[in-house]
């Protein structure tokens, strides 16, 4: 895990954190809609052990997306949607930016005509051939001359 200094955007980095695991995603989607829910059961459809999500709990609260509360020897959770709204709000003004090049990217292209006669036509910019040349072949094998020198095959002296 990695931890950041804290800064103005701390909070934003710590959110984003959090986020980037599908098990934490999967836990807030289990709190989503719910008042509280226990530890054990938040657990229960994950195929790790209780410690391991406790881990991922801690992350989830150090992120301030998750408060536990204890009652006896219970342990409850509840979703603390704050910091996602900051998260969303962050998000969003970067989704206006490539909507407003996308929508730009999509008047362009409707304004440029391009039939399949016109793409048949078109011919190369450069006056010279642009055909492959054939490639040169060496004969393989021992050299003609009986010497193993510039044959590629390496010999061994005694």
């Amino acid at each position: 895990m990695v931890y950041y200094q804290a800064t103005a955007d701390s909070q934003l980095n710590q959110t984003f954190a959090a986020l980037a695991d599908p098990t934490r995603r999967a836990l807030l989607m289990r709190l989503e809609g719910q008042e509280t829910v226990s530890v054990s059961d938040l657990a229960k459809p994950f195929a790790m052990s209780l410690p391991a999500v406790m881990k991922h709990l801690d992350v989830l609260a150090g992120a301030g997306l998750v408060t536990r509360s204890k009652n006896g020897r219970t342990v409850t959770c509840r979703l603390n949607a704050a910091p996602m709204k900051d998260a969303n709000e962050w998000l969003e003004r970067y989704a206006r930016f490539w909507t407003q090049r996308l929508d730009r990217l999509e008047q362009f292209l409707e304004t440029q005509t391009c039939t399949p006669e016109q793409q048949q036509n078109q011919v190369s910019p450069s006056p010279g051939d642009s055909t492959p040349r054939p490639r040169k072949s060496t004969r393989r094998g021992p050299n003609p001359s009986g010497s193993s020198a510039g044959s590629g095959r390496k010999t061994s002296t005694p």
